[in-house]
């Protein structure tokens, strides 16, 4: 495509220090360290609460040990203590009964090696514990001494059984408490997880609207830009159920146009192709920034001028492209080329710049072009047909081939 001599592209202008400086602010802001130090102090205090609730069960399990230690030496007790009843007894009956002083010696040995027994378990019992005088394990010791020394063995480990008990109770109360507020800071932890999984969420998918307008969208007039054009051309061919026309198709749609011309399609679709006459002396003679602002306040007007349904799209710098997503006659798309002319020549008179004007290309579909894929350059070559013309109007692509 050749290029006119009054056209120019108007540079892309890049957000400034200022701008950006507060965007990385923003950013920090959105992202701080809040979130890490509240994630990091609720992982402090589970471990903690973890490595207490081991210290815990390691506690309990040591005081169930002792419980059945204890348990174990008063059995121990109570067999020593049945032994010197059974000896008390022998120690009693007459010595002309017959065998009394045989089972009477026998009940003594007994007696000295449950003692002995008894002594063995306290000797070895884990923590600190009264000892088994050496004058109790004697068998020529007192039997009144031997039962005096059960009774005070017999408390002792009695009360150290009950002391473990109600320790074992306390703990798992403890146990069952920290569990309770561990349960609750997991689901803290959850809950403030999942929130900030769907804030992180709406931030990034705002990001992604906001680079998918920054992609699809020209930065100076907000008006589509022509990667969208053609993405919203694609989608409205689809609607329309169209169809591109290729080989045999395309042949019987060139031998049957004459009988179609007059018909009225079920769907219909065109581009109007838009190229400000005279811009370049805008930005050469009065500067880019008169150009912009001419850029920006006809695109206002543009926009203002289509209707609802149809969209206004910046191709280049001073290029304009108006998609029409219905129309039923070609008058009407000559009545928005003639507004689209006006509105230019509105702003040039506005702005007291008086020499702005507008050529218009209009391409349809399916006719006279017959694949809305080439809309774009169809109207493109129409807009410079007027242009060799004189300007300043508008004219219909010719028939594809």
């Amino acid at each position: 495509m050749a290029t006119q001599t009054d056209r120019t592209s108007t540079p892309i202008r890049k957000p400034g220090r200022a701008e950006r400086t507060g965007r990385e602010r923003a950013y920090t802001l959105r992202f701080g360290p809040a979130p890490a130090v509240l994630a990091g102090a609720s992982l402090l205090c589970l471990l903690i609460g973890l490595l207490y609730l081991a210290s815990q069960i390691r506690t309990i399990f040591s005081d169930q040990l002792k419980q059945e230690y204890a348990g174990l030496v008063l059995d121990a007790v109570d067999r020593a203590d049945n032994a010197r009843a059974l000896a008390v007894v022998w120690q009693q009956m007459p010595a002309t009964a017959q065998g009394a002083a045989q089972n009477t010696l026998r009940a003594r040995n007994d007696l000295t090696q449950r003692v002995a027994s008894l002594a063995a378990l306290v000797d070895a019992s884990p923590a600190p514990a009264p000892r088994v005088p050496d004058a109790a394990r004697s068998s020529n010791a007192s039997l009144h001494d031997i039962g005096a020394m059960l009774v005070t063995v017999s408390a002792y480990w009695r009360a150290q059984r009950d002391a473990d008990s109600a320790d074992v109770r306390l703990r798992i109360a403890h146990v069952a408490n920290l569990l309770i507020a561990l349960a609750a800071l997991l689901f803290c932890m959850l809950l403030a997880a999942l929130g900030m999984y769907a804030k992180r969420n709406r931030q990034l998918a705002g990001q992604s609207l906001e680079f998918e307008q920054a992609a699809l969208h020209d930065p100076l007039t907000g008006l589509p830009n022509r990667r969208k054009l053609f993405t919203m051309l694609d989608e409205a061919a689809r609607q329309a159920g169209a169809a591109p026309a290729t080989g045999m198709d395309r042949r019987a749609a060139v031998n049957e146009r004459g009988a179609k011309a007059n018909a009225v399609s079920p769907y219909r679709i065109a581009v109007l192709y838009v190229d400000l006459d005279g811009f370049k002396r805008i930005n050469d003679s009065l500067g880019h920034g008169v150009g912009d602002e001419f850029l920006v306040a006809v695109s206002r007007r543009f926009r203002d001028s289509v209707r609802k349904g149809d969209v206004v799209a910046r191709i280049g710098g001073d290029e304009f492209a108006v998609l029409v997503r219905e129309f039923s006659k070609a008058e009407e798309l000559g009545e928005i080329a003639q507004r689209l002319i006006a509105c230019v020549l509105e702003t040039d008179a506005q702005m007291r710049i008086g020499w702005v004007s507008a050529s218009v290309g209009i391409a349809s579909f399916p006719d006279p072009v017959d694949d809305y894929r080439r809309l774009v350059a169809a109207a493109d070559d129409a807009m410079y047909q007027v242009k060799r013309a004189g300007k300043n109007s508008y004219a219909f692509a010719a028939p594809s081939v």
